[in-house]
């Protein structure tokens, strides 16, 4: 098997929350809180879950975007943390970050060139015509006329500002991107455009992608593996095609039990969870999932399930389930 290309081992980010005139530390909001796992050259990690899990949060803290509480990241081998300099400048050019919303991530007083040129201005890259080159190509490559260069990002709608966002990222030649729901903000008629778009050049340009989203739909076409977050843990993981057709933890079996069903007349039991997510800040001993598992037992308070391959399972399947059947 290949090396990956991100390794990532006990991540934690956590956010004190202030109170107070003196604004002291009363408690830490644990958005993640011990992820580990690899990503590999050409592939396509979906990340899912529920609103509050921390799946943003992940992809910021893989993207470089958020320094991480305590973990350590790894990119070709090397630890993110110990670059300095010219090393982590060149490091964040290979790593990108698409964002999910094309309208506020876009600085509305430069013009689309000003903004796709402005990574390959931080870098060095290029000046004068190169730079307009690169520009002109990446545009293009993303499905955009060359006269938009010369526009600003409100004079397009939002399908053609998140082809910016993306072309932003990409006229770097990055080797990992992470996309944090890129197409939520969109109407559906684009999203497939949107999408279509991605993966095209996900071969054209040989891309890893990290691709964050809620929609188990969207997730399911364009990814290859698929990790489900709850409250700031992975609790399963594994091949898109093996997690979809055999779900092991309770928690994904509830999210894909509210998949609508693209044939008329097959139905899917829905599995209603009870209760409401628990507080990130005080979140539960054990099993985090046990207050509002169909299944738990009194042992998933008192000890929390490692993520492991259970006896039946290929060895890329992990799930985090004391009684996962």
């Amino acid at each position: 098997m290949a090396e990956p290309l991100l390794r990532v081992r006990d991540v934690v980010r956590h956010f004190p929350v202030r109170r107070g005139l003196l604004q002291r530390v009363v408690g830490q909001v644990h958005a993640v809180d011990g992820v580990s796992v690899d990503i590999f050259p050409g592939e396509t990690l979906g990340v899912v879950g529920e609103s509050g899990c921390g799946k943003s949060t992940l992809g910021r803290v893989l993207a470089g975007l958020l320094q991480a509480t305590s973990g350590e990241l790894s990119f070709e081998g090397k630890r993110i943390g110990a670059q300095r300099g010219a090393e982590l400048k060149r490091l964040r050019r290979d790593m990108q970050f698409i964002f999910q919303d094309p309208t506020s991530s876009l600085d509305p007083r430069m013009t689309v060139r000003d903004i796709i040129a402005e990574g390959l201005d931080a870098q060095g890259i290029a000046t004068g015509p190169a730079r307009e080159g690169l520009v002109r190509e990446i545009l293009d490559r993303v499905g955009l006329r060359q006269e938009a260069a010369q526009r600003y990002p409100h004079e397009f709608s939002g399908g053609q500002r998140q082809r910016i966002g993306i072309a932003r990222a990409l006229v770097l030649r990055p080797k990992l991107v992470v996309a944090d729901e890129p197409v939520s903000a969109l109407d559906v008629s684009i999203q497939s455009q949107v999408l279509n778009l991605l993966v095209e050049l996900k071969r054209e340009l040989q891309l890893t992608y990290v691709f964050v989203a809620h929609n188990l739909a969207v997730v399911s076409y364009i990814s290859d593996r698929i990790a489900v977050m709850y409250l700031g843990k992975i609790v399963e993981i594994g091949e898109a095609a093996s997690l979809y057709r055999n779900p092991r933890h309770p928690y994904t079996k509830a999210l894909l039990s509210a998949m609508p069903q693209p044939v008329p007349g097959n139905k899917r039991e829905r599995i209603v969870l009870r209760g409401d997510v628990p507080s990130p800040i005080n979140p539960p001993s054990g099993c985090r999932f046990r207050t509002r598992c169909p299944i738990a037992q009194e042992s998933c308070a008192n000890s929390e399930p490692p993520l492991e391959r259970k006896a039946t399972e290929a060895a890329e399947h992990l799930v985090a389930c004391h009684f996962a059947r």
